[in-house]
């Protein structure tokens, strides 16, 4: 009824406590039913916008949230009504939520204790580490992540409690435990005393044929994962010999691939080595991550099968300097760092120039969370636009994750993940480092100081 409209709007605006005075009729208990649940609109005045979903870029807008969505883009500064909170960002940038395709968030490399925690650190000790890890990576402003590995699916438990709002961290799809062979790059026993080695099987990520890969993937599905990591060639970083050769048969990525797509997990593919990654593209995995030494003849398979790249350049950076001190990494392990670290933005120039489709990544825990920014820098260093670095983060990053229906872009009805930089980051790509707005969910984590 008009006449209950009309109260309810002199009673949400009125002192509570004179309101409580009044006689509460059926109509005056109505208006108080819809005061309680009205819930105020944020309206954020960006001087630009960069929505993503093009190379576009707009000037002067207002996206207004309600609740967890983005309800409404308007041209212009528009201040909404007396309820509404107005977030001035005139002077700043606004995007979607950055997204990081390559992390393990419950683990950062320290050097040579990095190689003792495995020995003296339980499950428990990582899962607080991870805690930590994801509030640094949200607040950098990477609202959603994809974690490839851990040591005992405790990314799993992190992404349920951050769901939950137990904790404060990025939205995680996460791959729990990788997939290797035995004596693989992410074979948990490498480097140990014959005597603890034991003989790790399908539980524990390591296979060997196509019935132990199968069962593998099942596990992974079963301990909570959303996506399969396997570990195609060997790895850096790895207490192992090679960097580089092939590691999986032919018809056990096979058993992978098939068993996953079952289950609806894509799957991401740690390699370095060509023969490797080749395999693993041809068999319909995902994405590549690293993907050192590809060439002409990957970067076409990859286009037929339709398969992203995550170069990660940070990493190749981060252990070709910590290659460079003594001591820092085992003597197995440096000429490996020092060899494939700095091709990785060869790379990435070569599969940008090539026409790869191109997701951004970081391998955080690699380097330090919080730092994944200087990604950007780095793939603009290796010849990309500044807008496509930032589309890689954003729209690249949710197709990757088959996520573009709610994440990905500024656009009406998607989830309320927006992150601003002062300035423009198509002029200086540097201020991508130093985000500051996060809001996830259409919460604000952090906002510019007055």
């Amino acid at each position: 009824r008009d006449d209950v409209s009309d109260w309810s709007s002199d009673v949400c605006s009125s002192d509570l406590n004179n309101t409580m005075r009044v006689s509460i009729t059926s109509a005056a208990l109505i208006a108080s039913l819809i005061c309680t649940q009205a819930v105020a609109a944020t309206y954020i005045q960006a001087g630009k916008l960069i929505p993503a979903d093009s190379d576009k870029v707009m000037s002067e807008v207002t996206v207004v949230v309600e609740g967890d969505k983005i309800s409404e883009i308007l041209q212009g500064y528009i201040a909404g009504g007396g309820q509404d909170e107005v977030l001035d960002l005139k002077t700043h940038t606004l995007m979607p939520g950055l997204m990081d395709m390559h992390t393990h968030v419950t683990s950062q490399h320290n050097g040579p204790a990095s190689y003792m925690e495995r020995f003296t650190l339980n499950e428990a000790d990582y899962a607080i580490k991870g805690v930590q890890y994801a509030k640094r990576t949200l607040l950098a402003g990477f609202t959603t992540i994809r974690n490839l590995g851990d040591g005992y699916n405790e990314s799993v438990a992190l992404r349920n409690a951050i769901n939950k709002g137990i904790v404060e961290g990025p939205r995680i799809f996460t791959a729990a435990k990788s997939i290797a062979t035995t004596g693989g790059h992410a074979d948990p026993s490498n480097g140990t005393a014959k005597k603890i080695q034991g003989d790790p099987g399908p539980n524990e990520g390591v296979i060997n044929g196509v019935a132990q890969a199968r069962k593998a993937v099942r596990q992974r599905y079963k301990d909570g994962a959303d996506l399969i990591k396997i570990t195609a060639t060997g790895g850096v970083l790895s207490v192992a010999k090679s960097g580089q050769n092939p590691q999986f048969m032919n018809d056990e990525l096979q058993a992978i691939v098939d068993t996953a797509k079952d289950y609806g997990m894509t799957i991401a593919v740690h390699a370095h080595g060509k023969e490797g990654m080749e395999r693993a593209i041809k068999a319909g995995v995902t994405s590549i991550e690293h993907g050192t030494y590809m060439d002409k003849e990957t970067f076409k398979l990859m286009k037929k099968h339709k398969t992203y790249y995550v170069p990660t350049v940070m990493a190749g950076n981060w252990v070709a300097e910590k290659a460079k001190i003594d001591g820092f990494f085992p003597e197995l392990v440096r000429p490996k760092a020092a060899t494939i670290g700095p091709l990785i933005l060869q790379t990435l120039s070569k599969a940008h120039e090539a026409g790869v489709k191109i997701a951004f990544g970081t391998d955080s825990g690699v380097s330090a969370h919080g730092d994944n920014g200087l990604e950007f820098v780095l793939m603009v260093e290796a010849g990309m636009k500044p807008i496509e670095a930032i589309r890689a983060a954003t729209y690249h990053g949710a197709s990757l994750i088959n996520q573009l229906d709610s994440l990905g872009t500024v656009e009406t009805g998607k989830f309320a993940d927006l992150v601003a930089v002062e300035g423009n980051p198509l002029d200086d790509i540097k201020q991508m480092q130093h985000v500051t707005f996060v809001m996830k969910n259409g919460k604000i984590y952090k906002a510019p100081e007055a």
